[in-house]
């Protein structure tokens, strides 16, 4: 460990920086710091058993991020809109992390961003939690951090819980309310994501200073629920649901997700042969649903 450069990752404990610091700690290339608030939370003790040097660390206190960042060669950042619902906190963590990676010269970042939605669409669609990431990609290339950002598609971890099939009033059959049309729509799942980041930190010089798209298949919402019937044996349909009738749902992130399909619908850039060429093992969706079928048991 000693002789090897230091990647901080921050989020250790969390879906994405947990996948990406056991994957970089797995390719034996580099030496992990894991910065996570609790060090004495399971998540963190077994990164510890697996070699990572964890450290407290917190995205709203500028020493400790400061403190994660000295004498690493490089740095995974991801932050988290759902825990505040705030894209402007999520700015702020964002560029306070650009601003130490700048100081400290770091080699290289890879931030987990997304597209900035509001500026693309010329103000017409907000996404909140796509555009904050915008923003904090934006200034890290502005400051002139070396910096490699990856835009995650959809989580397949979602149709496990938010986007469960619902029972419909009227049969015998569940309901995937998504509103895509007849789109196809990417996804993947967050526990691939460890593996393509720790090959764009093994061979930087390919995506440094780019934005890669991730994504291990696109899929149309009827195809998403054949698959689902499939392997639970129920019967699952596209509900068809349109923008307009899924942002009047009333749950609390309705109109944002029905922008986020909005935004979908215009197929933004997510490279699935890139995605697998980082990553040989990405699992597809049916590979997916098959290993977690356990989780939709009480449909």
């Amino acid at each position: 460990m000693a002789n090897k450069k230091v990647i901080a990752v921050f989020g250790a404990t969390g879906a994405q920086g947990g996948s990406v610091a056991k994957a970089i700690l797995e390719s034996k290339n580099f030496a992990v710091r894991a910065v996570t608030r609790d060090v004495t939370q399971p998540k963190a003790v077994v990164l510890r058993d697996l070699g990572a040097e964890v450290i407290k660390g917190d995205l709203n206190d500028e020493a400790s991020v400061e403190a994660a960042l000295k004498g690493a060669y490089g740095a995974f950042v991801v932050t988290n809109f759902w825990e505040h619902l705030s894209k402007k906190k999520e700015v702020c963590q964002g560029k306070m992390v650009a601003d130490a990676a700048k100081r400290l010269g770091l080699q290289h970042v890879v931030y987990s961003g997304l597209e900035n939605v509001k500026r693309l669409s010329g103000g017409k669609l907000e996404v909140p939690h796509f555009d904050g990431k915008g923003e904090v990609e934006e200034y890290f290339w502005a400051i002139g951090v070396p910096m490699t950002s990856v835009r995650l598609a959809a989580y397949f971890e979602n149709f496990l819980s938010m986007w469960k099939p619902v029972k419909a009033a009227d049969g015998d059959y569940y309901s995937l309310a998504l509103p895509m049309a007849d789109i196809p729509m990417d996804g993947i799942s967050v526990a691939d994501v460890g593996p393509v980041v720790s090959s764009i930190f093994s061979s930087p010089e390919e995506l440094l200073g780019k934005a890669v798209g991730l994504s291990a298949e696109a899929l149309t919402v009827q195809q998403y629920a054949d698959v689902l019937s499939k392997i639970l044996g129920k019967k699952v349909r596209d509900a068809k649901i349109t923008p307009e009738a899924y942002e009047k749902l009333g749950f609390p992130a309705a109109e944002e997700i029905a922008n986020m399909c909005r935004f979908y619908q215009t197929r933004p850039d997510r490279d699935v042969k890139l995605t697998h060429r980082l990553n040989p093992k990405v699992k597809s969706f049916s590979q997916f649903i098959s290993e977690n079928q356990g989780a939709l048991k009480d449909m």
